[in-house]
């Protein structure tokens, strides 16, 4: 996962009234400028909110042999994990499912907005999702959560074409990361498919500095920054 921390020596600064996405990500996943208070004694430097990913994917296959869709498990951050399970559990025990099933409704059903965050493409054209099903957001035994849906295709695609998908936030707002050890699968592939994993290049030093003065000036970096740093998978069968 992509993680920035600020200096404790910055001067304080004043951020600015938040945009109606700002606002809208605030609101989907909590009072994260809050959160960002408490997790790191108010330093201004962090004054720009972050909620960070780990992801995992799984591209599933239909029974006829094509690609149906993607199955994500989603893990958050301490900070919104924190956030999540507060007030949840008994007896020091991290919550159920069934405790955090109207906070799972709430993300998911705000995500549409925003496309789920997962961007489709084969013979380069974007290819459409239907709503997410199979919705569960559970907690470890260290009360970390994981969100985990199936994102079904609109119309289910034949892989002899290459498929391929990302999974970012145009604006850097969510810092989504493929997990280290086996990110993405295939489920019920016909034989003879393959997976490949295509990393970002890395950035020159104009987007370095980008980044860092959005971070430091609480604004988004641009609102194609999240592709810069995201890996892209590639579905082919024979």
């Amino acid at each position: 996962m992509h993680r920035i921390w600020g200096s404790a020596s910055c001067a304080p600064i004043s951020p600015p009234s938040p945009t109606k996405r700002t606002a809208s990500m605030i609101n989907r996943f909590g009072s994260l400028l809050i959160f960002v208070a408490l997790f790191t004694g108010a330093r201004p430097a962090l004054a720009h909110p972050h909620v960070w990913v780990a992801v995992r994917g799984e591209v599933v296959f239909s029974p006829e042999g094509k690609i149906a869709g993607v199955r994500h498990a989603w893990e958050f951050d301490e900070m919104y994990s924190a956030f999540a399970v507060q007030g949840l559990g008994k007896d020091g025990k991290p919550p159920t499912r069934e405790e955090l099933a109207p906070l799972a409704k709430t993300n998911v059903e705000s995500l549409a907005e925003f496309e789920f965050f997962t961007f489709a493409k084969q013979n380069n054209a974007k290819l459409k999702f239907k709503e997410p099903v199979d919705v569960t957001l559970e907690a470890n035994e260290k009360k970390i959560v994981t969100l985990r849906f199936f994102l079904p295709l609109e119309t289910p695609v034949a892989a002899q074409k290459p498929f391929s998908f990302q999974v970012y936030d145009p604006t850097y707002f969510v810092s989504f990361g493929l997990e280290k050890v086996t990110p993405i699968t295939l489920a019920k592939a016909p034989a003879g498919c393959s997976l490949s994993l295509v990393e970002p290049k890395p950035l020159v030093a104009t987007e370095n500095q980008k980044l860092s003065e959005a971070f430091f000036q609480n604004f988004s970096p641009g609102a194609d920054f999240g592709i810069k740093l995201a890996t892209r998978a590639i579905v082919a069968c024979p």
